[in-house]
């Protein structure tokens, strides 16, 4: 697969097939998204990869947090802005409603939306679970540095004919998914992502949010003067 079709096959799958992932598939993804530019070629990422009963025993203790204590944990980072503005919260908003329409969820029914947001802590189904980590004195050029890495992890699984969804939730449950990784204190979790063959019988997977035409964020200057 080249990288155009990648590019344009990848989207965030929310089921996958029981079907495992070997091992070495997962090393060589890995090997290939770690040649992803990075500031001085410091490579700022850490990554956690957990299967089996491993994965079980997180997924059955993040699900529980999630359940009993939400309001106990929380990320150590913002990820989105505060307080949200436009464009940015019509943007979410039609992601969401988009999502949420396809699984007939209506608006407002919180007993059913708490059910899909809950399938984020098994990985939507996925045999293999990434956790990523960062230094936490890094600066925001890591995590630029970053961003390139994760997408290069899930371009390279195309190719390999799978499928992947990152995951920003599983921030949220860092002190939970420590108890199990024990990640040096001076590493922070960014995200996990779910990797697996994503299962085409599902239709949630066939959800593509809008995106917006090059017009809309790219000025071109200069173009058809002379040489």
């Amino acid at each position: 697969m080249d990288v155009a079709e990648a590019l344009a096959t990848r989207s965030s799958k929310r089921a996958f097939l029981d079907r495992p992932v070997p091992r070495q598939t997962v090393e060589r993804i890995l090997a290939l998204a770690g040649l992803a530019p990075s500031g001085s070629n410091i490579q700022p990422w850490h990554a956690y990869v957990v299967t089996g009963g491993v994965r079980e025993a997180i997924c059955a203790d993040v699900t529980r947090a999630a359940r009993e204590e939400r309001g106990q944990h929380q990320r150590e980072y913002n990820y989105y802005p505060e307080p949200w503005r436009e464009p940015y919260l019509a943007r979410r908003r039609a992601c969401g409603w988009g999502l949420y329409g396809l699984l007939g969820i209506a608006k407002g029914d919180r007993e059913a939306g708490e059910r899909q947001e809950l399938l984020n802590y098994q990985f939507f189904g996925a045999p293999v679970g990434l956790f990523f980590y960062i230094d936490r004195d890094l600066q925001p050029g890591s995590w630029l540095d970053y961003g390139m890495f994760l997408q290069s992890i899930m371009l390279v699984a195309r190719d390999f004919g799978l499928d992947t969804c990152p995951q920003a939730a599983w921030a949220h449950f860092h002190r939970v998914i420590a108890a199990h990784l024990s990640p040096p204190a001076e590493q922070m979790l960014v995200c996990g992502m779910a990797l697996g063959y994503a299962d085409p019988a599902e239709r949630v997977n066939g959800f593509r949010p809008e995106r917006l035409p090059v017009e809309a964020y790219s000025r071109f200057l200069g173009f058809g003067e002379p040489a």
